[in-house]
């Protein structure tokens, strides 16, 4: 509720309480919000749990609508995480949006943003998980679009609407499915009837002449709204885009909220989910095709911002594999430690741009370490920990993702496995391409002024270009606030998280069919132990190998890079343009929905409707009307000499039998 209050001030009386007062409330209002879900983790590592309902809407044929809430070890965590980096999203917020005139209306949104986040990892039931959901997606689009002058922001975030659309019409089909044969909105009444749902068989499977389960399309309907939210193939095209948006709405997106809602959905869902093998496979595959091929994408990208959000394309396909896995635990570890070292990336991106006047493309910057040092320190430490490096927290909940794929006995996890081990050079790679050419190099952002500014030259003739400079304290506070959970996080709470009675309550696995965990177990001494260890392994060896070839290509011989894009153009076209997926859905399904929607008025509604019944109908009374009107003239005469007419017709007819009688005889 205090995020709700914060965004009710700042976005109905921004005006009266002023751009100081509106930050003043919101922070206020999160920060209240992350001292209490401390507490309640607190609570919840001593013991306590949590399950009911506080309001009961309606009641429909004895299918209850409640708003309730449940608080366990998933729910707890995911509530410090979102408070957490919602908190320092806020305050950086205050530095990196001091200018913009939209300042008290991007306070009320990313603080609504935080209390649907809340709502839809508290929740109890399917109905206010939903609400959840849609509410996040709501207020991503009012954010990815803040800036709706700008005509490419409003195709960003229409674009992130429409496909979530898609998503969330499979998440609601499978809501359906749940409510229609378990009667229920309840999760806890829906995962006790999961084994009878495991038995029955979907009923209009017989259509397609096969033998659908129906625990087997429910699960994947759900899935397919995770693959909306949480951006995995083909549905992600929308995250790329959301770069629009204001940074810090873009770090809270990719880190905290929006995202993760799916990867936690499937986590919750885990006893349904590990009632179908077929569904478990499915999310395999899906997060293996993301985890490696949106990483490609990453290395041929120049615009920072973009960079790290492939990064997040990629990792959020590693969470899914760890899904597949029944890894579930693994899952939302990865999730707890990537929330931190993204937040860290993007905030830090952030502080490049303020410190580059904006200009985003990293070709043009290059020695930045000597002019912003403690971003530079907290970005180098953030890519240490997405690329795995040893006791960075990244390492932890990677590695261990790798090895519960490696683990699983699902026939795609094979495939799923090579995936996320080519996915470690890969991502190593771009992270450290990135890194080099912003902070180390020549310095290269003398070559040109800056978007938007003006070479002025001074009494002596001589033009001086505005240099880069460590941004302000409010913008470098989290940034060293997220640094420290970045590196210490993973080592504190791996052992807890994922072989101890953390998540006891919340993820159920079916140890004796989906052994991951119990294998991942067996081989977990320490933390310490883990990282020592892990100096000898093949992910590590290739994360090590991604950044000396980044080194290599991007500071020792540059036009290595040049001659490799040259001599594979046809593969740097399709990687350009994002494997043509974009192409593809603005000039087939969205020409195809478009030619539909076009049919339809044209033949359905001008044509059948308006042409054929509303004015047919028209048509046909004005034309008997009109023949009604050549029969009423007026005179006495002439309606005399029609009835008699009349008349005589009608004695005619009636008379007829006898008449031609009496002319036969």
């Amino acid at each position: 509720m205090a995020p709700l209050a914060g965004a009710i001030l700042a976005g109905f009386f921004g005006k009266a309480i002023g751009r100081s007062g509106a930050h003043i409330v919101t922070v206020l209002g999160v920060l209240i919000s992350f001292i209490v879900s401390a507490m309640v983790l607190q609570d919840v590592l001593g013991g306590a749990r949590f399950n009911a309902t506080v309001y009961e809407w309606m009641n429909l044929g004895g299918l209850k609508m409640e708003v309730g809430f449940l608080v366990d070890g998933l729910t707890a965590m995911m509530m410090c995480v979102v408070t957490f980096v919602s908190l320092m999203v806020h305050v950086y917020t205050i530095g990196y949006m001091h200018e913009d005139p939209g300042y008290q209306r991007f306070f009320s949104y990313i603080s609504l943003f935080t209390f649907s986040m809340l709502m839809l990892v508290m929740s109890n039931n399917f109905l206010q998980l939903f609400f959840g959901w849609e509410a996040v997606g709501l207020v991503s689009y009012l954010l990815i679009g803040f800036w709706y002058k700008k005509p490419t922001a409003i195709f960003a975030n229409m674009k992130a609407f429409l496909v979530n659309r898609v998503g969330d019409f499979g998440f609601i089909l499978g809501i359906g499915l749940i409510v229609t044969y378990a009667g229920t909105l309840s999760y806890s009444e829906a995962f006790a009837k999961g084994p009878e749902l495991a038995k029955m068989v979907f009923p209009a499977a017989s259509l397609w002449g096969g033998e659908w389960m129906l625990i087997t399309v429910t699960c994947i309907c759900l899935f397919i709204g995770a693959m909306g939210k949480s951006a995995q193939f083909p549905l992600h095209v929308w995250l790329p885009d959301s770069m629009e948006g204001p940074t810090p709405i873009s770090a809270l997106i990719h880190a905290a909220t929006m995202v993760t809602a799916g990867i936690f959905m499937v986590a919750r869902m885990s006893p349904l989910f590990e009632l179908s093998d077929t569904a478990l496979n499915f999310v395999l595959v899906i997060g293996a095709i993301t985890a490696l091929f949106m990483g490609f994408l990453g290395i041929i990208q120049n615009d920072i911002k973009r960079v790290v959000a492939y990064s997040t394309l990629s990792q959020l396909g590693y969470m899914t594999v760890a899904l597949g896995a029944s890894a579930y635990s693994v899952a939302v570890f990865h999730l707890m430690t990537h929330a931190f070292f993204k937040a860290l990336l993007f905030l830090g991106a952030g502080s490049v741009i303020i410190g580059m006047h904006h200009d985003q493309d990293i070709r043009n910057m290059g020695g930045l370490w000597k002019r912003m040092p403690i971003t530079w320190i907290t970005s180098l430490i953030g890519s240490l920990a997405l690329i795995g490096t040893p006791f960075f927290s990244g390492f932890y909940s990677k590695d261990s993702i790798i090895e519960a794929v490696h683990a699983s006995h699902l026939p795609a996890a094979h495939w799923a496995y090579y995936a996320v081990v080519a996915g470690v050079f890969v991502t190593a790679f771009y992270s450290f391409r990135m890194y080099f050419l912003v902070f180390h190099g020549k310095e290269r952002f003398h070559h040109k002024p800056f978007p938007g500014e003006h070479d002025h030259p001074d009494a002596h003739g001589h033009v001086h270009v505005h240099t880069p400079h460590e941004s302000p304290w409010v913008v470098w506070l989290p940034l060293v606030l997220l640094a420290i959970p970045s590196v210490v996080i993973g080592y504190m709470t791996i052992g807890p998280m994922l072989f101890g009675d953390f998540f006891k309550d919340a993820i159920v696995v079916n140890a004796t069919q989906h052994e991951a965990m119990k294998d991942l177990a067996q081989h977990f001494h320490s933390a310490s132990a883990m990282a020592m260890h892990a100096l000898q392994t093949v992910p590590f060896l290739l994360a090590l190998a991604g950044v000396v070839t980044a080194y290599v290509f991007y500071m020792v011989a540059p036009a290595i890079p040049a001659a490799i894009g040259k001599a594979l153009s046809p593969l740097m076209r399709v990687l350009e343009n994002k494997y043509y997926l974009d192409w593809f859905n603005e000039n087939v399904l969205a020409a195809a929905a478009r030619g539909v929607g076009v049919g339809l008025w044209k033949g359905g509604d001008q044509g059948l409707i308006d042409g054929g019944i509303i004015n047919g109908s028209v048509r046909a009374v004005g034309g008997l009307a009109g023949l009604a009107r050549l029969v009423q003239s007026g005179y006495v005469y002439w309606y005399a000499l029609v009835m008699l007419l009349g008349l005589f017709g009608l004695l005619t007819w009636q008379l007829w039998p006898d008449l031609s009688g009496l002319i036969r005889r």
